[in-house]
């Protein structure tokens, strides 16, 4: 998930998941007799961790995010961000300290790989769009009264704005 949050950052959904069919496709294991049309399971941390820049690039990655996505699967496939035995605090703080991890990867990561139901990703476009075109600080502050539920919120709004409720 933190993998194919980097992979989306700043793209539109439907590039993100082309690119990260691209990478399963790539770098994960073949599937065979897989229901709906499954071909691949996405690459383990450490597979993607051992693939180089450039060959990661050639997904149609730029080469900045592709330094990303390796560091960040680095980070995993080490044990140094361990999701699963570290507190929220610790992951979220490691995270930050990799390259190309900004506040929007974070918060959405806490949110959907932490269980952080407090968590928001403010500079979140969609999001910013379906409270009127706001600004990440706007919706910072409109999100406040939402506390301890935003990342609730989030999903709301941004399955609203896709089906055309907002």
């Amino acid at each position: 998930t933190t993998i194919r949050a980097v992979v989306g950052q700043l793209i539109s959904v439907a590039a993100a998941t082309t690119l990260s069919g691209r990478m399963a496709s790539r770098f994960g294991q073949a599937l065979s007799d897989a229901p709906w049309g499954l071909s691949h399971l996405f690459p383990e941390p450490a597979r993607v961790a051992a693939v180089d820049l450039a060959e990661m690039a050639s997904i149609g990655l730029p080469e900045r995010r592709a330094r990303t996505v390796l560091a960040v699967a680095e980070a995993f496939a080490s044990g140094r961000i361990a999701p699963d035995r570290q507190d929220p605090q610790a992951v979220t703080e490691g995270l930050r300290s990799l390259p190309g991890i900004g506040e929007w990867t974070e918060k959405y990561v806490a949110m959907r790989v932490l269980q952080q139901p407090d968590s928001i990703p403010a500079s979140d476009l969609v999001l910013r769009k379906a409270l009127g075109g706001v600004t990440a600080s706007s919706v910072k502050d409109r999100a406040a009264p939402w506390s301890p539920w935003k990342a609730y919120a989030a999903l709301h709004l941004w399955t609203g704005l896709a089906n055309g409720d907002l």
